[in-house]
């Protein structure tokens, strides 16, 4: 065989055109299909910029060469040199780049064999995940997948060119840092210097972005790596990359403008769309009463509407009970749903059911008269209430929960979503993007009986909301009543949402230590614990801190949802299983058992 550098290739297998007929050239890739058609062997050519016809004749070309070519199989590795002409009339390919082309191919060479896949290197494959992932080398083939991972090389430039033509600059912060509470759990690393002693990987760089806040670096950037040990879904992995930004001196609508202006320039460069300048700003309470969700998808209606108030002195004791005890009942229209079935009605009802509600009220606005279990208990005369608020027709559905407030919204949120998928009333083509503002700082945990941050303890409290802090400590009333000062702090925070993903998540931050000490007292951490876990940010407060506020938007989201895929594991080169396991390399692994004694470690079955 000719050294490979006589078979170095001259072209890739996706340029090749009508301009190039009668070019001697030469090509490398692997062996997409192979077809001997009387006499004539046909082989589709493939590497990741395309796919071309590839001709041998037997009565042009040597007898070895032929039957090294008659030999080969799918996914060889090959070196071909030939003469690019026109395909026959006829025979051209208009679904690909090459398709008016073939290389009459004058030499042929194997360079690497390879074993029968496991499954077929195709555009669509019906292969298990876990097999596809155990053999990715393979699955990183398919044309899908590396289309979407140059869809991700293109956001991330874009990105990087954005931010830096407005004067960010990419910080790298460490990947091995204490660890601090953030919601998940941390992945821990033993110090092998520091016997007994861990690092923690970085859930996110957000205290880091801040110290280089404090430091002067008044705008930060960076694609970071985040790593959280937490249960997997499709928009979550062990590890997921971020496009995080810091800035100091700014409000919310700053962070508004510059986060606005990197989408528009992302989606216009990498999918030539343009976005609308600017996007709505929804408050936290008003987006969970119209959508009974905080990252609601608004490409479709069927907006939340409440009706407490004109059933709670009714005759249903369901709702005049749930009213009395402080809940709420919603519902929604769904328009020409009048038709749903006995079996379908069930099957939303035990839906409904998986998302915690007692049951499902309806009422189906037939043409011979409204059909309804309820109808008997509240009425014609209400009934004609509720339908009028929710604007309900002949021909329509209206469907009611009744439950505690937040519980209730966030129920016929969920069936809102199943009823526009199951009906299709959703605009495939529409990106619609909203801000969510003024989140509740705090919430109650059932489970633990105590305050946890909504989002992160470091957002700081809307300035009017100040005085509510002391108000709570010298408060009688148990933190798990709603009306108690700490329920009712609304945080500078800030979600960035997408089609009913959210996209990003930020905030103002505390600049003043006394704020920050007091936030992290209320969240359980008593002064000395506060030092323990968070004294260096703490120090760092007491020297000259800007005001700043900063936000995260998901690159692994941002990529899927430009791509049309449902989950990050399809735009990410190397994904974990849903079990947070690599089926391809065996991670997570069990070290030696001299590597353990060597950090002190200990297994423990």
């Amino acid at each position: 065989m000719p050294l490979f550098n006589d078979l170095k290739r001259t072209h890739t297998c996706g340029e090749l055109s009508l301009k190039d007929i009668g070019l001697n050239i030469r090509l490398n890739g692997w062996i997409q299909s192979h077809r001997n058609l009387g006499g004539l062997l046909f082989i589709d050519l493939r590497d990741r910029y395309g796919l071309t016809q590839v001709v041998l004749n037997p009565a042009t070309v040597a007898e070895d060469i032929f039957e090294s070519a008659a030999s080969a199989r799918s996914e060889f590795v090959v070196a071909i040199s030939g003469t690019v002409q026109k395909r026959p009339e006829g025979t051209e390919n208009k679904n690909m780049a090459t398709g008016e082309i073939e290389v009459m191919a004058n030499q042929f060479h194997i360079l690497s064999e390879s074993l029968t896949p496991p499954f077929e290197i195709a555009d669509e494959s019906n292969a298990a995940e876990v097999l596809r992932l155990e053999y990715r080398f393979l699955d990183l083939r398919r044309r899908p997948l590396q289309e979407r991972i140059k869809v991700r090389h293109k956001v991330a430039m874009a990105v990087r060119e954005y931010l830096s033509s407005r004067e960010f600059l990419e910080i790298e912060t460490p990947l091995l840092i204490r660890s601090t509470p953030e919601g998940a759990r941390d992945y821990v690393v033993p110090s092998r210097i520091h016997r007994g002693r861990f690092y923690a990987l970085p859930q996110s760089p957000q205290l880091l972005k801040q110290i280089l806040m404090i430091s002067g670096f008044d705008r930060y950037f960076q694609l970071a790596r985040c790593l959280r040990d937490e249960d997997l879904r499709a928009d979550r992995q062990p590890e997921h990359t971020q496009i995080d930004m810091e800035m100091s001196f700014v409000t919310r609508d700053d962070v508004f403008a510059v986060v606005e202006g990197m989408m528009g320039h992302l989606f216009k460069k990498v999918l030539d769309i343009t976005l609308p300048p600017n996007y709505p700003q929804i408050p936290y309470d008003e987006a969970i009463r119209r959508w009974g969700s905080d990252k609601p998808d608004t490409r479709f209606g069927m907006e939340l509407t409440e009706i407490t108030d004109l059933v709670k002195d009714g005759g249903f004791k369901v709702f005049a009970d749930t009213a009395r005890s402080g809940g709420v009942i919603t519902a929604l229209c769904l328009k020409e749903g009048g038709h749903y079935s006995r079996k379908q009605l069930d099957d939303l009802t035990e839906l409904a059911k998986t998302f915690g509600a007692g049951g499902l009220a309806y009422i189906l606005r037939l043409p011979d008269g409204d059909k309804s279990p309820i109808l008997k208990f509240i009425g014609e005369e209400t009934r004609d209430k509720i339908c009028s608020r929710l604007k309900a027709e002949k021909g329509d559905a209206v469907f009611i929960i009744s439950a505690p407030k937040y519980k209730a919204e966030s129920i016929l949120g969920q069936i809102r979503l199943h009823l526009a998928r199951q009906n299709n009333l959703i605009d495939a083509g529409a990106w619609n993007f909203l801000w969510i503002t003024d989140f509740p700082l705090f919430e109650y945990n059932e489970d633990s009986k105590r305050i946890d941050a909504m989002h992160n303890i470091v957002s700081s409290p809307r300035e009017d909301d100040l005085p509510l802090i002391d108000a709570g400590f010298s408060c009688d009333a148990s933190p798990a009543d709603v009306n108690h000062p700490w329920r009712r702090i609304r945080a500078q925070q800030y979600d960035l949402v997408l089609n009913g993903v959210e996209l990003a998540s930020g905030s103002i931050r505390n600049h003043r230590r006394d704020i920050q000490q007091k936030i992290l007292n209320i969240l359980g951490m008593n002064n000395e614990r506060a030092e323990n876990m968070f004294g260096f940010l703490l120090r760092a407060l007491e020297y000259g801190a800007p005001p700043h506020g900063g936000i995260a938007l998901g690159l692994d989201r941002i990529v899927a949802l430009m791509t049309g895929t449902n989950t990050i594991r399809e735009v990410i080169a190397f994904p974990k299983s849903t079990t947070a396991s690599s089926p391809m390399d065996g991670a997570p692994s069990e070290l030696e058992p001299e590597f353990l004694r060597e950090l002190g470690l200990q297994i423990i079955k």
